[in-house]
């Protein structure tokens, strides 16, 4: 088997070299120079590249590779334009690496094949996640910018997303809507599941219960979640 691993931090090092161990031809990529060098003798190929550059990952071996792993595990925003990077190019087989449950849902969103969880949410992250009124989850993509999910205000029932004119009059985006699912469990109790809905357009109808996931300027969605429900 052949494989791409995007990320040689303790986690996507680590299973570059096992995986290499194991017989299996393994390319490793990082955009520092310096872990690079670290593994570059314990793995079949070991690349510095910018793989949020399109045109930089269009040099990897992708016909080739049987499996695409983006184990990027610290910036958000490069794990997730990474991921939606290979998706676009349609690698056989995308496994992506879940940071947290807004992370998770994007990633989903985007279509990968599987996604793993090396790593629980930070105390941190939750701490910032519970300070912010009405705020299911949240993803810090940079300083300045987050996606949250968010119970849907009320004044936006029974809108399309056109009709709400978040992105006009607040300059965020919905990225997608997130329904959920009674299903019942292994012990035969009720228990709510999320589905994701996945890229939605202008006339999709938002209903009572659902979820949306926001990206936009922290000032914003401060300012989106201090209005009357």
């Amino acid at each position: 088997m052949k494989y791409i691993i995007v990320g040689l931090g303790n986690f996507g090092g680590y299973l570059a070299k096992r995986l290499t161990d194991m017989g299996h031809e393994v390319t490793g990529v990082d955009s520092k120079e310096e872990k690079v060098e670290m593994i570059k003798d314990s793995i079949t190929n070991a690349i510095t590249l910018d793989a949020t550059d399109a045109h930089a990952v269009k040099t990897l071996p992708l016909q080739d590779c049987h499996v695409a792993i983006i184990a990027i595990g610290e910036d958000f925003g490069a794990s997730i334009m990474v991921t939606a990077i290979f998706k676009q190019l349609k690698v056989k087989r995308l496994i992506s690496r879940s940071i947290n449950k807004v992370h998770e849902t994007v990633i989903e969103a985007i279509g990968v094949d599987e996604i793993i969880h090396p790593e629980e949410e930070s105390a941190e992250r939750m701490a910032k996640r519970l300070q912010m009124k009405g705020v299911l989850d949240s993803l810090d993509v940079t300083d300045d910018y987050n996606i949250i999910e968010v119970k849907t205000p009320e004044r936006y029932v029974g809108l399309t997303i056109a009709e709400t004119k978040i992105r006009q009059d607040y300059n965020i985006n919905i990225l997608t809507v997130i329904k959920l699912e009674e299903k019942l469990n292994i012990f035969g109790n009720k228990s709510k599941t999320k589905k994701v809905t996945g890229v939605v357009t202008a006339d999709t109808v938002i209903k009572e219960g659902d979820i949306l996931l926001l990206f936009g300027h922290v000032r914003d969605i401060q300012a989106i979640l201090d209005l009357p429900q």
